[in-house]
């Protein structure tokens, strides 16, 4: 699992679709889309950004939600949390 996490977060164009999904969770493929390319100048295809997605969410790290026909996409820190737990509090020891 930690290595699906390490080989999401080695791509720069899916670091930055967590820091959106972070500012702002519960946004669908077509606001993802027009928030990378307005503020990241990033001028992928929606169906890249889409591949992009489902790695993510194969590594855990976005979850998925269907309200009628839209999809909403949100930040899933817990994998994240664990990896940092792995190191910063070894043998579950705790601060």
């Amino acid at each position: 699992m930690a290595d699906d996490v390490f080989k999401a977060l080695a791509d720069p164009t899916r670091r930055k679709i967590l820091d959106e999904l972070a500012e702002r969770g519960g946004q669908t493929l077509f606001e993802l889309c027009a928030r990378l390319t307005n503020r990241h100048g990033l001028g992928s295809s929606r169906q890249a950004i889409s591949q992009h997605l489902a790695v993510l969410e194969e590594a855990g790290l976005v979850r998925t939600r269907r309200e009628g026909r839209y999809k909403f996409h949100d930040l899933e820190t817990e994998p994240l949390e664990r990896i940092a737990d792995r190191w910063l509090k070894p043998n579950g020891r705790q601060s």
